[in-house]
């Protein structure tokens, strides 16, 4: 294992990590391995703090890949509520509004996620890090301040219904898409096509392209993974000469 000349290193991100507090825990433990008080760590693909699941860490010269890893296919289970928005779209604000849900049916919703396959134009949520003026949507949003963004194209490739349970007013689907899907869009939009509202409850993405979270590392474990790793020799020779 060579962290400088690069590695490619596969984590569940848990339940509410940003996407940065697992990298900057990744890079302490393997500074400390290799003796060196500079490592190069990225990350391919951002999760909210409320989503779980693969993100790829990259360290060293392999950093170079991250266009091309987050570029891959993502696949997502996600939990949704219906009868209900949030201004985020999920659970990180409260309910702002519900609506009747007597009309929908299983049916109803099998016959509606199909119209959400293909090429779309998605508006991202105001929550969201889209750039406007040079600020981050969602410290506008934060602020209280009307975020308008623009619709982009999109590509899901499968909406799966996995589970529905209409008297907890709540879907559960698996989705194929391309990069830039935001999950929690996907939701509200699902909402709107059923005549209700909806909002995400739960969200674990569960692959990017061939990384899926089976075969991902515990970052609670990632100590004893680390024991029972061989390191560079050259590189721990440079490390202690430097």
């Amino acid at each position: 294992m060579n962290p400088q000349k690069g590695e490619i290193l596969c984590f569940n991100k848990p339940y509410r990590w940003t996407s940065f507090d697992l990298v900057y825990k990744v890079r302490g433990k393997l500074k400390q391995r290799i003796h060196q008080p500079r490592l190069k760590v990225g990350h391919a693909g951002t999760l909210d703090p409320l989503a779980t699941g693969v993100l790829i860490v990259c360290t060293g010269k392999a950093t170079k890949q991250i266009d091309q890893l987050q570029a891959h296919t993502k696949e997502y289970v996600a939990t949704l509520r219906l009868g209900a928005t949030t201004p985020s779209f999920d659970r990180e604000t409260s309910e702002d509004a519900t609506y009747p849900t007597q009309h929908i049916t299983r049916q109803l919703i099998e016959e509606t996620l199909p119209r959400f396959v293909g090429t779309i134009m998605q508006v991202p949520p105001a929550y969201s890090a889209v750039k406007i003026d040079g600020k981050r949507a969602y410290d506008l949003a934060r602020k209280g301040r009307t975020v308008e963004l623009k619709a982009k194209p999109l590509t899901i490739d499968e909406i799966e219904l996995k589970d529905c349970n209409l008297d907890k007013h709540e879907i559960t689907i698996r989705v194929v898409c391309s990069k830039g899907t935001y999950i929690r869009a996907l939701a509200r939009d699902i909402g709107e096509a059923l005549n209700t509202g909806a909002y995400l409850t739960d969200l674990c993405r569960t692959r990017i392209g061939e990384y899926k979270i089976e075969d991902c590392l515990d970052i609670h474990q990632f100590d004893h993974w680390l024991d029972q790793q061989t390191f560079d020799q050259e590189e721990e020779q440079t490390n202690t000469n430097s």
